[in-house]
């Protein structure tokens, strides 16, 4: 089984969520930002990409705009998780083509609940 992938510029936030998911059996590399994130993406197709939105540079938005378009990727499951709790980051991110959204800082049962909804686990 591949691994997932999660996309986050903040270390800290990025290690956590990572070795939270390992708790839930669901392994992850990460990309701590969207550029470290692109070259990833050019050699595995993940299983699953947890998706930060604000990041400098190519923010989350983008980079699920460029999964969407992206044929080998567009089907790849995305959960977002951010720290914007906006009804309008909420919507433009799920009408973007996201599965499921997780506030941080992000819990093992908000994990587990947005990883079911996505049909992940």
């Amino acid at each position: 089984m591949e691994d997932g992938l999660i996309i986050d510029d903040n270390r800290q936030t990025a290690d956590a969520l990572q070795q939270m998911l390992e708790v839930l059996d669901l392994p992850a590399r990460v990309a701590y930002g969207s550029s470290p994130a692109m070259s990833m993406l050019g050699r595995f197709v993940p299983r699953f990409i947890c998706l930060d939105i604000n990041m400098p540079g190519v923010d989350g938005t983008e980079v699920l705009a460029f999964l969407r378009r992206e044929p080998r990727l567009k089907k790849v499951p995305v959960v977002i998780i951010t720290s914007d709790d906006q009804p309008e980051t909420r919507q433009r991110v799920m009408k973007g083509g996201a599965q499921a959204i997780v506030i941080k800082p992000a819990t093992l049962d908000a994990l587990e609940s947005a990883f079911k909804k996505a049909e992940i686990v």
